[in-house]
């Protein structure tokens, strides 16, 4: 279960920054959502904890050492990225044993159920994969890596509905068992944000908000009623977006509401409640200089 522990992060591509001064440190043993838009940054800063890239300046800390060129850490660090990162022309059964070779966690019993669950041929070749079968392959080098840190950067966004929510069981079932430190990068935030303990959001290579997920969702507030009622008593208010069915309307608010606000939404017979991530991300990256 390792730290992470980054200080005034910069990666830049001659005159483009990719990251541009982050900082923020992640304790063991939680599952993280990693948020951004396209461009934000995401897979620069993932590449950088895992020791693909070395960055332009600032630190990075995993477990306490710098894991770039550092072999004995870097074998304890599993990034999945979309492509899978596999041997095209390799068998599906060669590159699970040859996982299992390189990574001394990693759990070939596990892997091989995994196969199974995700119906993935084992005597093809992984260039003769469906984009499914190819992002089941990565999620379950992934998962049976049980690195003690794991990251997965939109490795499952080929796969459908049903593979994708029983790729989410898995990895929950998974911690539970065999707890790490586990990054998840998506942009199917309403799909699996149940899973996030704490939530990174980046926007333009810049850290925009860390924090647990259920504190992040405390910064907004829904608010359903009839639709002149909740249109006056969100009058001035920051409003992410609106609902209507028939008569009844639904706001999405940014921001704590005080006591009086508070006292006012009942007395007016409001329901309130619970905002979405995926509403205070969007709020959270959206600006005019984009």
């Amino acid at each position: 279960m390792f730290t992470i522990e980054v200080d005034d992060l910069r990666l830049s591509f001659g005159d483009t920054k990719a990251l541009d001064g982050m900082s923020f440190r992640l304790g063991g043993g939680k599952i993280y959502g990693l948020l951004g838009r396209n461009g934000s940054g995401k897979t620069s800063l993932l590449s950088l904890l895992a020791a693909f890239r070395r960055p332009t300046a600032g630190t990075i800390r995993i477990d306490g050492e710098n894991p770039w060129e550092n072999a004995p850490l870097v074998r304890q660090i599993c990034l999945i990225r979309e492509s899978g990162d596999v041997y095209d022309q390799e068998k599906v059964s060669c590159v699970v044993r040859t996982a299992g070779d390189l990574r001394p966690s990693f759990d070939r019993d596990y892997a091989d159920r995994l196969v199974e669950r995700f119906q993935i041929p084992t005597r093809k070749r992984v260039q003769a994969l469906s984009r499914g079968q190819k992002s089941a392959l990565g999620c379950t080098l992934g998962l049976a890596s049980r690195a003690p840190l794991t990251i997965f950067d939109e490795s499952y966004l080929g796969m459908d509905a049903p593979s994708r929510y029983a790729f989410y069981d898995e990895l929950l079932a998974d911690y539970s068992d065999q707890p790490r430190t586990v990054i998840v990068s998506t942009h199917l935030i309403e799909e699996v944000s149940s899973l996030f303990e704490e939530v990174i959001i980046i926007d333009r290579g810049r850290l925009v908000a860390h924090d647990e997920a259920d504190m992040l969702r405390s910064r907004g507030v829904a608010v359903t009623g009839p639709q002149e009622v909740v249109d006056t008593f969100t009058a001035g208010l920051t409003v992410l977006g609106t609902q209507r069915l028939g008569g009844t309307k639904s706001a999405t608010v940014f921001g704590e509401l005080n006591e009086t606000q508070l006292s006012a939404a009942r007395l007016a017979g409001l329901d309130l409640g619970p905002v979405s991530l995926q509403d205070l991300f969007v709020h959270l990256t959206t600006g005019v200089n984009r």
